[in-house]
């Protein structure tokens, strides 16, 4: 993970954007860390990373794998394609 300093990242935001599609940066406000900025080098990168911190769809995988764990699923090889 790079990091910056926020001053650095107000001064060439285009830049950090581009380096950020590749590497999370940190940014930092008086040497301490106050964020991150994440870029996405397509949508399918930015709907992924949506998916993945929504907390309606994270509430469901759980309840989903609660219960497979209550024996309430079915095996793969029982769905028919």
């Amino acid at each position: 993970m790079k990091t910056a300093a926020l001053n650095e990242v107000k001064d060439d935001l285009s830049k950090y954007l581009r380096l950020a599609e590749k590497e999370e940066i940190l940014i930092t406000r008086h040497g301490k860390p106050a964020g991150v900025l994440i870029g996405f080098a397509s949508e399918d990168e930015w709907f992924d990373y949506r998916l993945e911190h929504d907390p309606r769809f994270l509430q469901r995988i759980e309840r989903a794998r609660q219960s497979l764990h209550a024996g309430r699923g079915v095996k793969l090889e029982d769905v028919k394609t």
